[in-house]
């Protein structure tokens, strides 16, 4: 099923980081033709609405010059509360929001607006960390984790529709999980021969039935798209931010299952690892 994406949200509280994020909510709007609504949240009076409603068209002369219709909002409330409410109520098909910190969330306590955004919102978020190596836009290389579950093909499908709409090359990724982190792999030398034959034989078994598999869903789902697929082993996480790394990729797009406090919210999972240290933007979806 095509991707849809009509109605875009992107938060901003007019600093540089929020800049980065609508100058991605801008492209991605212009690509599938859709609006762009740009909220502030604040408790203000009256008298100051239509000055900060002034900050965001101003914010957005992009985005209007290029015939991108804008809706600018101005909400009371906590932040992340309000980001979300807002969304459901357009209701949004995307969500993006910029993030502080040296590296994304890296260096900010879990409980972040946009990491509270990342947990509660009902639609995919696109998450931009300052000074993205892949800031510029279109995207040219887009990397999409896949480990078969319904919320990797989920999001598959939206890595292909964004990798069609920029121009992008598509690379699939699925990672085989190890008990011990790689790289490097194991020294099968230093292993007792028996055990370093079944091992070796073991690891042949999983690496091309995975690559089979892949290599069937981008050959089968990926026409017109320049596609591939990889095979990563050991850490999911340390595995697509390695990926990302050597391929160069300006966009990360990863399934999520569920957002609530035994999943994303949990400091350690893999998406809450990918999104606090990539250095490009990541795509979250829901599962």
């Amino acid at each position: 099923m095509p991707t849809t994406i009509r109605q875009i949200l992107c938060p901003t509280d007019f600093s540089e980081i929020s800049r980065r994020a609508i100058a991605h909510a801008t492209a991605i709007a212009r690509w599938y033709g859709a609006s762009l609504s740009v909220l502030h949240v604040c408790d203000s009076s009256g008298a100051m609405l239509g000055r900060i409603r002034e900050q965001i068209a101003a914010s957005c002369a992009e985005a209007t010059g290029s015939g991108v219709p804008v809706i600018a909002l101005v909400d009371p409330g906590r932040p992340a509360a309000a980001i979300v409410d807002r969304a459901a109520s357009i209701p949004a098909d995307l969500i993006v929001i910029g993030t502080h910190g040296a590296g994304g969330f890296e260096h900010l306590v879990l409980g972040s607006v946009a990491e509270k955004v990342l947990r509660k919102a009902g639609c995919p978020v696109l998450t931009v960390p300052p000074h993205a190596e892949g800031s510029a836009l279109p995207f040219k290389r887009v990397l999409c984790a896949v480990d078969f579950s319904a919320w990797s093909l989920q999001a598959f499908e939206f890595a292909k529709s964004l990798a069609r709409e920029s121009g992008a090359a598509l690379t699939a990724l699925s990672v085989i999980e190890w008990p011990w982190p790689e790289p490097p792999a194991p020294v099968f030398a230093e292993l007792p021969a028996e055990q370093a034959a079944a091992l070796a034989e073991y690891r042949r078994y999983m690496e091309e039935a995975a690559l089979r598999r892949l290599t069937s869903l981008v050959e089968q789902s990926a026409a017109g798209i320049a596609a591939e697929p990889r095979i990563g082993h050991g850490k999911p996480a340390a595995q697509i931010l390695q990926a990302a790394a050597d391929l160069g990729a300006d966009l990360i797009v990863i399934g999520v299952h569920g957002r609530n406090a035994l999943d994303l919210g949990v400091f350690g999972s893999t998406a809450n690892h990918v999104v606090r240290q990539a250095v490009c933007p990541v795509l979250t979806l829901r599962g």
